[in-house]
């Protein structure tokens, strides 16, 4: 799953240049854990979280570029889709499944979660809001597809198919009965606001989301 849909590392060299969503993530994973990172690109996270949370991880990635760049790092990582082999894990196969900042490009985003929550005891989920207000307001005042930070390609070159909002990832969850443990909504500047204070404010203010879920 590589390609624009997820947001460019801000590289490895000291605290300052660690993207924030990665802070949060490893926040709500616990040391020396055993984590399935979907998606993981060139390893950025998982390598993030081997360094600062010691865990036990694994990757899965579409392109085959990504899988080589990983793998040179020294990263367990295998070539896979996540809507089509998910179904070959074991479950509770791993402590934390994480997809992040891809849920927006797989075909069938309910069925994958399902499969997260099935091989892993908690699973996190981070995703650009569609709902953020600077998307809003590109799509009211100039009445095409946005381009932000956090959907930075055009709509004829992005990988993304299913946009949705903080509030329409909550209703899934609701539908699905998926536990939300926590909650956090991301600005613009990378300040983070947990999304218990006020959903509608979350889905207005934040330009991402991020999710610790368990199965209920």
């Amino acid at each position: 799953m590589t390609g624009p849909h997820r947001f460019q590392p801000a590289g490895d060299n000291g605290a300052s240049s660690v993207r924030p969503d990665f802070r949060l993530l490893a926040d709500m994973v616990t040391p020396r854990a055993r984590v399935l990172d979907i998606g993981c690109e060139n390893g950025d996270l998982l390598q993030y979280l081997r360094q600062e949370n010691d865990i036990d991880g694994r990757g899965m990635e579409l392109s085959q570029e990504g899988v080589n760049a990983s793998v040179a790092r020294g990263l367990s990582v295998v070539q896979g889709d996540a809507d089509t082999d998910l179904v070959d894990y074991p479950d509770d196969a791993f402590d934390f499944v994480i997809l992040s900042q891809s849920l927006q490009v797989v075909r069938f985003p309910n069925l994958v979660l399902e499969q997260m929550l099935r091989i892993g005891e908690r699973a996190i989920v981070s995703f650009p809001n569609f709902g953020y207000w600077r998307v809003r307001w590109h799509l009211f005042a100039k009445g095409r597809m946005p381009m932000t930070k956090a959907l930075p390609i055009a709509w004829y070159e992005t990988a993304n198919i299913h946009f949705c909002t903080i509030l329409d990832f909550l209703d899934l969850c609701q539908e699905m009965q998926v536990r939300v443990e926590r909650g956090v909504a991301l600005d613009h500047q990378g300040r983070a606001d947990t999304i218990a204070r006020s959903r509608r404010l979350a889905n207005l203010f934040g330009e991402q989301g991020i999710f610790l879920l368990r199965r209920k």
